[in-house]
């Protein structure tokens, strides 16, 4: 049995931060970390004590984790006042200065973890850390809906700050003399780094009773071996519990904690410790600054299931497949029917997400649409309320354009896009946002009239808009198959609900509803989220994007609503509109004239072609033999494609060489410390040769979010490959030794866990078929009781005439006899599919616990 776990965080907003500039505000961001490890950082909001952030993150996590935190800093541009090793630069860009490093590790059990960034030279500039929210698992895990509210920060305690995992052997003998403890210290990993030099010194001091003993110190490293055995006499008195601290040396100052372990009296008699234990903070209870260092406002929510073998799946898989193939009208007790009135929120869109790659991974995602969409035209009188609610049928064709259509709005948009963000015009339309002095200090020329800015600004919007409409009414060719025929579905079940020539515009309007309003236009005004950018928007980039998506709206609605509303100063824009309109209900009809065999048919194995690129952009590539001692000048700048296929690059996007590293030859994708070459946000891709030699390719990023990004990329790319390394090096092998371990042989093993299952959740994820369908299945248990309600009560609790047809109408809203008797076979199918899989689960349950040990970490 698998084990399913996955991370959604979304970092809202804070309030009543403190100032931290001399001005009297801050400049936050947030950061977050999964077990010690960044997987996210947001953007800066410059000059507020009030910032909001709106960012969302899925991280995808192989196995249990342990803590979540989230760190507030204030960017500092200005300044060199080092603060700490414990957090080093975690800039936004590709700023100088903006730097983080990020060291990840498994334990012996799989257990996510890593270390915190290593501390760069004095020259670089430092942020000031405001506070920090720490959750752990089971606060998380408490309510299934997960965490959404305001939660005040706390101070950072740098004794608090421990990662990193130590390995020990304990014994308990005894002899003439009495019982001896001989704790057998072998070797640590991924400890925090204390020292400038972005290492530490680390020793373990071993207590017992009222003795201590001490190992050596091992310098410079973060991964030291000892291999010593400290042997520690029982003394008089009671049981006395075991505890092993690791110290960082300083030879000025006192010595920084590390981290330490613990295990009781009881259990050095019954089951003496043996294997990798994860380091721990002392006990203490954290502090509640009361509101003095300000809230954030989180939501958190923890997926954690246990995924059975595919063939205890099959039985609900094939309801669920049943189900869209039957009359969508009369439907009330298949599985998407129970579903869809039980769902609703966020757990709806997590729940059409699920179900849409289900459906693509069986070939049927198009009658799955056709099913729902039918279900709810038919529901609808009033064609201008049609899809305009958030039903499963509206969020099933979101994430179904989002999943199949995202290169194919990456191709329309992102040019224009890119220009909005690179040329950073003034564009503003609304006298009362109008800011004449800001277009004074632009130009030089006078504070010109609002007549004056509105026009620079028509121009400018008409500039942008006029490549946006081309490119969406010239791309019927490349919008994928599979969406052509969904909305050629769609189209005729709704020209088959109204009919009347008043709704001829309904036909149009269904589709461009979907395609403009839901897809186009929330790219356009919000492009990270839908991975057209990097980073979020500045204020006055994101109201340029606000126009322009207001306008690309419009021209999805047809212009039915022009001059309609509050919204009276887009007049101007008005007669652009209205022309691309016509090109528009021309571009929708070439979309729709289309062959249902243009589908690709049968099941997906994927949701990307292998050859269609998911990932490019610059990046440091490291030369494979460097002569040069300066490392830094040893890295040259290439421009990467990452496909399915493969990982090439070359000098430039347009330049006709390129290299390449086969996607199947890589058997690892990790971090690399940033004391191997004294750089940030470096990464290695690990790859196996025919001959079955490993070779490392470095790889350096411009920022943290970059970082974790090109790491899922492949990782998920390179998912499919056997043979993947379970450990690997931090560091690098420079001067005859490991960086990171110290080790003199290259072929040394690794002293780090890899990471492979650990990806960031985004429209590209792999599909997996039994996660989908677990999913689908604990949706079903909820709504299990109101089903046998619905249609299984006993019919000897009240036999009287006038209950029967109560309880027939109620059920079936008028059903026919033998409709109903239809529908309560189905439910009677899917109650006894639900408990077999229950059963199921009981028993892999029951196995799993007999099986397992206490495991080092449980201690």
């Amino acid at each position: 049995m698998a084990k399913s776990s996955s991370l959604n965080v979304r970092v809202v907003e804070g309030r009543a931060l403190p100032a931290k500039d001399v001005s009297g505000s801050s400049d936050p961001y947030c950061i977050v970390k999964v077990d010690d490890e960044v997987v996210a950082r947001t953007a800066t909001v410059w000059r507020s004590l009030s910032p909001f952030w709106g960012e969302e993150y899925t991280i995808h996590l192989p196995l249990d984790f342990h803590h979540l935190a989230f760190y507030v800093l204030d960017e500092d541009t200005v300044g060199c006042v080092y603060w700490g090793p414990m957090f080093g630069h975690l800039g936004e860009g590709g700023m100088p200065g903006s730097k983080v490093s990020t060291q990840p590790a498994l334990d012996a059990c799989s257990c996510y973890s890593m270390t915190w960034t290593l501390p760069c030279p004095p020259f670089h500039r430092h942020d000031d850390i405001i506070g920090k929210i720490s959750l752990s698992k089971d606060a998380i895990a408490a309510d299934p809906r997960g965490i959404d509210s305001w939660i005040n920060l706390s101070r950072v305690d740098p004794d608090a700050e421990v990662q990193g995992e130590i390995c020990l052997d304990v014994q308990m003998l005894e002899d003439a003399r009495g019982r001896c403890l001989r704790c057998h210290v072998l070797q640590a990993r991924d400890l925090a780094p204390r020292d400038i030099t972005g290492t530490s010194d680390p020793f373990a001091r071993v207590f017992w009773g009222s003795q201590s003993l001490e190992t050596s110190t091992i310098k410079k490293t973060r991964f030291p071996h000892w291999d010593e055995v400290l042997e520690l006499r029982e003394m008089p008195g009671s049981p006395a519990p075991l505890r092993v601290e690791l110290w960082d040396w300083d030879m000025v100052g006192k010595n920084d904690f590390l981290g330490m372990v613990e295990f009781p009296p009881q259990v050095l008699q019954q089951n003496t410790p043996r294997g990798w234990f994860r380091l721990l903070p002392f006990p203490r209870a954290e502090e509640d600054s009361g509101g003095t260092l300000g809230a954030v406002r989180l939501k958190v929510r923890l997926t954690e299931d246990r995924i059975l073998p595919s063939r205890h799946y099959q039985p609900l898989t094939e309801l669920l497949m049943e189900s869209v193939l039957g009359p969508a009208e009369e439907d009330t007790a298949s599985p998407l029917a129970v579903l869809e009135e039980l769902t609703s929120g966020d757990c709806r869109q997590d729940l059409a997400t699920k179900l849409v790659k289900l459906f693509l991974g069986q070939g049927l995602a198009g009658p799955f649409l056709d099913y729902l969409t039918r279900r709810e035209v038919t529901r609808t009188t009033d064609p201008n309320t049609l899809f305009r609610s958030n039903s499963l049928a509206s969020k099933a064709m979101e994430q179904f354009m989002k999943l199949v259509g995202m290169p194919y709005l990456h191709e329309v948009l992102k040019p224009v896009i890119n220009r909005v963000f690179e040329e950073k015009k003034y564009m503003e339309l609304d006298p009362c946002k109008m800011d004449l002095g800001r277009t004074r200090r632009i130009s030089f020329k006078g504070a010109p009239s609002e007549e004056h800015v509105r026009d620079a600004s028509l121009g400018l919007l008409t500039g942008y808009l006029g490549p946006i409409v081309d490119a969406i009414v010239g791309s019927v060719g490349r919008c994928p198959p599979a969406m052509r025929l969904v909305f050629k579905q769609l189209r005729q079940c709704v020209e088959e609900r109204f009919p009347q020539a008043e709704h001829e515009d309904v036909k149009y309007l269904a589709v461009s509803g979907f395609l403009f309003l839901r897809f186009f236009a929330p790219a356009v005004l919000t492009p990270k989220l839908f991975d057209l950018r990097d980073q979020h928007a500045d204020p006055q980039t994101s109201r340029s994007l606000l126009l322009l998506a207001k306008a690309v709206q419009s021209i999805g609605n047809l212009g039915q609503q022009l001059g309609q509303g509050k919204e009276l100063w887009m007049a101007p824009l008005h007669p652009f509109l209205l022309q691309s309109i016509s090109r528009v209900r021309h571009f929708l009809d070439q979309l729709v004239d289309v062959n249902g065999e243009e589908e690709a048919g049968g099941p997906a194995r994927a949701l990307v072609a292998p050859s269609v690129i998911v990932r490019e952009g610059y990046l440091l590539k490291r030369k494979e033999e460097p002569t040069s001692l300066a490392t830094r000048f040893a890295f040259k700048k290439r421009y990467f494609w990452l496909s399915g296929e493969t990982l090439s690059y070359s000098k430039s996007p347009e330049w006709q060489m390129r290299s390449s590293i086969p996607v199947s030859h890589i058997c690892a994708v990790e971090r690399v410390d940033e004391g191997a070459f004294q750089l940030p946000h470096v990464m290695q891709v690990m790859t196996r040769g025919a001959a079955g030699g490993l070779h490392t390719t470095y790889l350096q990023c411009k920022n943290v979010n970059e970082l974790n990004q090109w790491l899922s990329a492949l990782r998920k790319a390179s998912a499919p490959n056997p043979d993947k390394l379970a450990a690997c090096h931090p560091g690098a092998f420079r001067s005859s030794r490991w960086t990171c371990c110290l080790q003199a042989e290259r072929s040394a093993a690794g002293c780090s866990r890899t990471h492979s299952a650990v990806t960031l959740g985004d429209w590209s994820d792999p599909l997996d078929p039994d996660a989908e369908i677990q999913m689908v299945y604990r949706q079903l248990l909820l709504g299990r009781d109101q089903l046998r309600m619905k249609f299984q009560e006993d019919p000897n609790t009240d036999s009287s005439p006038e209950a029967d047809a109560e309880k027939d109408s109620g059920a079936t809203e008028g059903a026919c006899p033998d409709a109903l008797a239809r529908q309560r076979e189905a439910a009677g199918r899917l109650l006894e599919v639900l408990a077999d899989l229950d059963r199921a689960h009981e028993e892999f349950q029951q196995r799993e616990q007999q099986k397992a040990a206490p495991g080092p970490l449980g201690h």
